[in-house]
């Protein structure tokens, strides 16, 4: 939205607060309650202009039938709409910890859907069920994994035996091309990067259609969001303080061939 996108929100939870503080309360909407309010949004007649559809953490497998009807709907009526995929299943520590049939569901249903997937290193290779120790192997698992539907494939949280210490990766694939761009780790603990990375990824994918410039800037934006973050020592991701960074990155990393 600060970047000029009109963005009509279908919320599939109400939570007190982000999972990853170790405990929540709240509920997770129906499939049917998330169908309906799709449903109201097509009855306004403004599917046409809807240019792309995101989807990401899914609380029951229900509310992933809502977002292929969704996505269904949308691409009728306006066939170059994109659809990105986040396939929210888990991460390294953790493991997996959405409910039982959400990973079927995303490599079954989903995927094939989509245009755009962004998982991190561990739900590529939860997926596919290869190995991504190196980049190789990483860059084989995107294959594998644009096999499923996707064209472009954007990886985040990427440590692999070529990363140097310090530093994290992020690896976009877009017809057989791959792209590694290459930050420092911070030293901060939030949750919600990951989100705002797939939300900035597809902005930009949908603008240039160049998965590079898009990993360079969506990459560049969210580490200067990060990084405001560990200057004021907050527990959350500081979107709106740091809400400059999205428009023009304070640092601007180059995403390169690899």
């Amino acid at each position: 939205m600060r970047l000029g996108a009109e963005v009509w929100a279908v919320n599939t939870v109400q939570f007190s607060n982000h999972p990853g503080y170790g405990g929540h309360r709240g509920d997770v909407y129906s499939g049917a309650q998330i169908t309906a309010l799709v449903d109201g949004i097509a009855e306004r007649g403004v599917l046409g202009r809807c240019d792309a559809v995101l989807s990401g953490y899914l609380g029951e497998a229900a509310i992933g039938e809502a977002v292929l009807h969704a996505v269904t709907r949308v691409k009728q009526e306006n066939p170059g709409a994109l659809y990105c995929c986040d396939p929210v299943i888990g991460d390294d520590g953790p493991g997996v910890y959405v409910r039982p049939g959400i990973d079927t569901l995303l490599r079954h249903k989903l995927l094939p859907m989509a245009d755009i997937a962004t998982p991190n290193r561990f739900e590529l290779s939860h997926l596919t069920g290869l190995p991504t120790s190196t980049l190789a192997e990483a860059k084989r698992a995107v294959a594998a994994l644009q096999a499923i539907g996707p064209r472009t494939v954007l990886v985040t949280s990427l440590v692999t035996d070529d990363t140097p210490e310090g530093h994290i990766d992020m690896l976009a694939g877009q017809d057989g091309a791959f792209h590694l761009l290459r930050t420092p780790v911070l030293p901060v603990r939030v949750n919600g990067a990951g989100d705002a990375l797939s939300g900035l990824f597809l902005f930009h994918m949908q603008a240039s259609g160049d998965a590079a410039a898009a990993l360079s800037a969506a990459g560049s934006s969210i580490f200067g969001v990060l990084r405001h973050t560990q200057a004021t020592g907050q527990r959350e991701l500081q979107i709106v303080a740091a809400q400059q960074e999205f428009v023009i990155p304070s640092t601007v990393f180059d995403a390169v061939s690899c």
